[in-house]
């Protein structure tokens, strides 16, 4: 007896420091590491008692041989069957829930140039470090961890924390790092330390790059996660500007497989409070639950098990499957969804329509509409500079004039944005290009008047109005588009530009004439107008009307 209680209290050791580094899910049924558990404790038990030659050890041992067989048929005959898709195809398919297809500009609203985002990660990150070395003191202890993008009141962000660089700068730094970075999305210029927050200095203490009771992983564990996978450890802050974690918990839904997103821990970086929720309560600035690589799969999934899974090896008729990437995009009311192309099998360059995934609920909407991939897009921004060299960032697809566009930037061997391209995701073709957001849009706009497209413009309450006197007036005419500048007195710092197809009173304009135009809100001094309006033609007609009356009246008269 007291040569078991020695080999599984050996056994016992060995099994809790597993569980302390490995963190396997404690969950009593088969879809969870705790089966996993169980066996590596009978097995330590059976290594122990072989070291003891007796006939009693060996018998022992004999029969927790047999028991651990047992258990390995358990975790790996008996999940094949109830986990692989060769038998669970449809509930694969199933597992991203109803997909509706839906009108893309009934779901996303148009965006205002001044909010289209134009830094990508590998440039948050470039400018990140650089503002952190202008502190040495803060970098030499601390690195920018992460980042991931969010929206802080209405305004998109890449936010990272400042994390250890080593157990030794860790153990050092007891009490955490200094703060977090912050880099608009839509402004280079906009880069932040944030070490503050009302007065009072920030420490992120908990983190993945802790070790022992202030790992971040193993702190969630310990603090109501025994029970849930834990993945996407994302670092967000809330409209105050307060850090922390959101983690994303999940389940197996279909036997071993099938992960699926229950809920979030959301852990105070600085106090190590946390809180388990399910998806429905978790807080609303908390923009991501369901983490990306569950939202590619199971879209993957639910095209490629269309028709079972011979079908899916053999024909593939009807598979349709994810493009070659998935990015986070903002709709109505502040919304954010993953989004990604949808080809065929075999599919090339092109899409046969798009899919916007909530990055909360998982409610799902396809968008059946033919177009280009993203890698296409990109492929055609670069060979319009291909002599300057320049890299495409990966695209994000924006509700632009009514058309589903992409917009992306090129960027110079440096990192840095030299160009910003707006690509149709209808046609790769058309694609307007310029040195600012606001230039690429105006050339974008054009060349989709140019083909005669109905462009859907926002409407005036959304826009910036200006009235005046017209100061100055002339056209330019480029690849057989005639387009118009126009400057106001005492606004002659702004220049306003415009087509025939924005109003047909431009052309007619004159010197002198009292006009309001509408445009979206931009800091650029070159501005596109939206809408137009001359209130001297309406007059000058009007007036025109009434001399003719008088002068018809007067013939009457005298004969």
């Amino acid at each position: 007896m007291k040569k078991i209680f020695k080999s599984y209290g050996i056994a016992f050791i060995i099994v809790a420091i597993y569980a302390f580094i490995k963190l396997p899910v404690l969950r009593l049924d088969f879809t969870s590491g705790f089966t996993t558990l169980i066996l590596f404790f009978v097995l330590a038990g059976i290594l122990d008692m072989m070291l003891d030659r007796g006939d009693k050890a060996s018998k022992m041992a004999k029969n927790n041989f047999l028991i651990a067989a047992l258990l390995l048929i358990i975790v790996i005959i008996i999940p094949f069957f109830i986990t692989s898709p060769v038998f669970r195809a449809s509930s694969y398919r199933n597992l991203l829930g109803k997909v509706e297809e839906s009108v893309f500009t009934e779901d996303v609203s148009p965006v205002s140039v001044d909010k289209i985002r134009i830094v990508d990660k590998s440039m948050a990150m470039k400018l990140g470090d650089k503002k952190l070395g202008e502190i040495p003191a803060i970098g030499s202890v601390s690195k920018v961890g992460e980042y991931s993008i969010q929206s802080v009141k209405g305004e998109l962000y890449w936010v990272a924390p400042l994390v250890h660089r080593d157990m030794i700068k860790w153990i050092t730094n007891l009490d955490g790092t200094n703060g977090y970075i912050m880099v608009s999305a839509t402004n280079s210029q906009d880069v932040r330390l944030v070490q503050n927050i009302n007065g009072k200095q920030l420490k992120i203490v908990y983190q993945e790059e802790a070790y022992f009771l202030q790992d971040l992983h193993r702190h969630v564990y310990l603090h109501g996660g025994m029970g849930y996978g834990m993945t996407e450890f994302n670092f967000e802050i809330d409209d105050d500007g307060n850090p922390y974690w959101v983690v994303s918990l999940y389940d197996h839904a279909i036997g071993y497989g099938g992960a699926n997103a229950v809920g979030t821990a959301v852990v105070d970086a600085q106090s190590g409070e946390v809180n388990i929720y399910s998806i429905k309560d978790t807080p609303s600035w908390v923009d991501r639950i369901q983490p990306e690589s569950f939202v590619t799969n199971q879209i993957k999934d639910w095209g490629l098990y269309v028709k079972g899974f011979l079908n899916s090896v053999i024909s593939e008729e009807g598979v349709l499957l994810p493009s070659d990437g998935t990015s986070l995009v903002y709709g109505k009311d502040g919304k954010s969804y993953w989004y990604t192309g949808i080809t065929s099998a075999g599919g090339d360059e092109s899409t046969v329509g798009f899919m916007l995934v909530d990055s909360r609920t998982k409610e799902s909407k396809l968008y059946m509409q033919t177009g280009a991939t993203e890698t296409a897009a990109m492929s055609t921004a670069e060979g319009k500079v291909q002599e300057k060299g320049y890299e495409a960032t990966f695209p994000v697809m924006y509700n632009i004039l009514g058309k589903p566009t992409y917009v992306l930037g090129l960027k110079d061997k440096a990192g840095l944005v030299k160009q910003v391209a707006f690509v149709s995701v209808e046609d790769y073709n058309v694609i307007g290009l310029g040195e600012t957001k606001e230039e690429a849009y105006k050339n974008y706009k054009e060349v989709l008047e140019s083909d005669g497209n109905d462009l859907q413009i926002s409407n005036s309450e959304e826009l910036e109005t200006i009235e005046g006197s017209v100061e100055r007036i002339n056209q330019d005419v480029k690849g057989g588009n005639t387009t118009y500048y126009i400057t106001l007195k005492n606004k002659n710092e702004l220049i306003f530009t415009g087509t025939s197809k924005v109003s047909s009173k431009l052309p007619l304009t004159l010197v002198g004439d009292k006009v309001r135009i509408f445009y979206d809100k931009t800091d650029s001094k070159i501005i596109s107008i939206s809408e137009f309006d001359n209130e001297n033609i309406g007059k000058n007609t009007d007036s025109n009307k009434n001399k003719n009356d008088k002068e018809n009246n007067k013939d009457k008269q005298e004969k």
